[in-house]
């Protein structure tokens, strides 16, 4: 969840940006830093640990007049570990240019090893420090300082957030934004510019933003700022006036807080990998993912998984994540039934709780139930300090920061890839136990998270589809959702948006159960929904969807990006990209959201509060 501040104008830099990262650290950090301009000079400070600390340091650094140019950072650890030397900003040799970046680079093991071929030093082991490098190349090669960035910019792979500065050219910054896993927001008053990560970071000082969308650069300059595409085609901005009650300015440049949250998954999943996968190794430590004492005990024989509504769903997604990589048996459970089945609680078993607010009252009483026959508990909550994370030996944390819609959208993501870190922790433990576990290998798998908040993006992406389907069927009282494998829950979770938002009945199946009764529901008036990315089970949802045209039905499917066969079948489709089978679920998820979010508002609805639903259910 790192926070990015920037700042040029006449105010002190190093207080304004002091003050915006204090702002933002409700996203949670592990380190923090600032680069104030000087005298074609740039000072780096940073820190390990809270703000407090960082703050202590640049008082004893203080000296000459105040700085009007300067950028700070709070990092929550990706590429290497939480030390000083990695923590945010990070420079070029001459320590002429520096950089602040959100996100994950992709290719970074490529750049670096580029950047190295030509002698370059690296002194942190992080991703980000191959951009003020490759800047410093472009600009050794004769480049002014934008055109370089622009450069740089343009080799990045992944979904980013990045802003910079030069020594050579200390009157501007550069920001741009690439996907979704980190926003950038501008702030303009008559003589100074903003740039943050978010809006509360400059809510002190400007109410008038713009947004960088995907794929956007901009040279921020004093009271002024030019935004460009990295082809360097100027773009025309719109400037938001950002409200003056605290709601509305959390919104930001969204109509309800469900919106923002989707859209910030790409983000909250970039903020749930960080410091818990080696991306060069692939290597996934079970104590990263905070479960301590819990464990390192060993792997379980067994877990039951119990939660409540869409966390149900995830841990439905969890079983198969888990049996498939690390395999061990798997039970999932609504937790207001799992104690009054008088569940076989055995030596060897975990009880896995997965709850966004650590409070729902029926998880809480199956994890207790587990924990007082002996059981180990474990939990995946998103509300640090929740009681569900007292109860458990050990917690496994979402990090998808504040999710105030109550549908939940960023938690149910995050809930699922805590899930697949889980399934391969376990698997490369066993391993190193030289325990027959699964064909299947872990560290490639934990590899292939490295391009999830980049897949996640391009699924964000601006679509026409969405309100040309509410525009078409929100007046339809009845929809069925149908997937196969690991994309059945999907199909679950899908129809529950529909119904908590939008107060259509909706129907999750599994596909091959639908000639077991469904089908008699399907005639003209029916649209399906079907999950039918090319996996291990496309050619059976290809015989579902038939078996739904023979009979009148409306299909909607999601397919994967480039399936031009399925256009023949289905009478509507929505696209989301090539993605590893295991981890499909995260990218199939955000169309059920999309859509549900587009057919709410098209009948006027109260997305954020729907009727009769809380956000934490605390009484059984």
């Amino acid at each position: 969840m790192c926070g990015i501040i920037g700042y040029v104008g006449p105010r002190n830099a190093t207080a304004v940006i002091l003050n915006g990262l204090r702002r933002l650290e409700y996203r949670g950090y592990d380190s923090a830093g600032i680069a104030i301009l000087g005298d074609n000079s740039i000072r780096v400070t940073r820190a390990v640990g809270k703000l407090s600390n960082l703050e202590s340091r640049l008082r004893q650094a203080e000296d000459g007049p105040p700085p009007s140019v300067g950028i700070g950072h709070t990092r929550w650890a990706t590429h290497g570990g939480v030390t000083e030397h990695n923590a945010h900003p990070h420079l070029n040799d001459a320590g002429t240019i520096a950089v602040i970046q959100n996100g994950i680079i992709e290719n970074f093991i490529e750049l670096k090893g580029e950047l190295q071929a030509e002698g370059i030093r690296f002194r942190s082991e992080t991703d980000t420090e191959v951009i003020p490098h490759l800047v410093d190349l472009y600009m050794k090669a004769g480049m002014p300082f934008a055109r370089a960035a622009f450069a740089a910019i343009a080799r990045l792979q992944g979904s980013n957030a990045v802003v910079m500065m030069s020594a050579q050219e200390p009157d501007k910054l550069i920001a741009a934004r690439l996907g979704n896993a980190g926003g950038i927001v501008i702030g303009l008053n008559p003589d100074e510019t903003f740039v943050a990560s978010d809006v509360p970071g400059i809510l002190d000082y400007t109410r008038d933003v713009i947004f960088l969308e995907d794929g956007e650069v901009a040279i921020a300059q004093a009271g002024q700022v030019s935004v460009y595409r990295l082809d360097g085609a100027p773009v025309n901005k719109q400037r938001h006036a950002i409200a003056w009650d605290p709601v509305s300015a959390e919104k930001g440049e969204y109509r309800h807080f469900m919106q923002k949250e989707i859209f910030e998954q790409a983000r909250a999943v970039t903020d749930t990998l960080r410091g818990r996968v080696n991306f060069e190794t692939g290597e996934v430590a079970l104590e990263s993912l905070e479960l301590g004492t819990g464990g390192a005990e060993g792997i379980p024989a067994r877990i039951h998984t119990v939660a409540c509504g869409t966390s149900k769903h995830a841990g439905l997604i969890g079983k198969f994540l888990i049996e498939r990589i690390a395999r061990v048996p798997v039970e999932v459970d609504y937790g207001s039934e799992y104690r009054y089945r008088d569940p076989i609680i055995e030596p060897g078993l975990a009880v896995l709780g997965i709850t966004q607010s650590g409070e729902t009252a029926d998880t809480l009483a199956a994890m207790s139930l587990g924990k007082a026959r002996g059981a180990r508990v474990w939990a995946i909550v998103n509300a640090i300090g929740s009681q569900a994370e007292r109860m458990a030996e050990g917690v496994i944390h979402m990090r998808a920061g504040p999710e105030i819609g109550v549908c939940s959208t960023k938690t149910f993501l995050t809930s699922i890839v805590d899930q697949y870190l889980l399934a391969c922790a376990l698997a490369q433990r066993a391993n190193a136990q030289t325990v027959e576990r699964s064909n299947a290998d872990p560290f490639s798998l934990a590899r292939d998270l490295a391009h999830l908040p980049g897949l996640i993006g391009q699924t964000l992406k601006p679509d026409p589809i969405y309100e040309a389907l509410a525009n078409r069927f929100h007046d339809r009282r009845h929809f069925l959702f149908l997937g196969r494998g690991i994309n059945y829950p999907i199909a679950l979770e899908g129809a529950l948006k529909l119904k908590e938002i939008s107060y259509i009945h909706a129907e999750g199946y599994p596909a091959g159960e639908m000639k077991h009764g469904p089908i008699a529901l399907i005639d003209e008036t029916m649209p399906v929904v079907c999950v039918a990315v090319r996996d291990g089970v496309y050619e059976k949802m290809i015989s579902q969807i038939e078996q739904v045209k023979a009979r009148g039905g409306i299909v909607i499917a999601i397919a994967t990006e480039g399936d031009d066969f399925i256009r023949q079948k289905a009478d509507y489709v929505i696209n989301v990209p090539a993605a590893p089978e295991l981890l499909t679920p995260v990218l199939t998820a955000i169309p059920m959201q999309r859509l549900a979010y587009e057919m709410a508002t098209r009948l006027g609805c109260d997305v954020d509060q729907p009727r009769n639903l809380a956000k934490s259910v605390t009484v059984e």
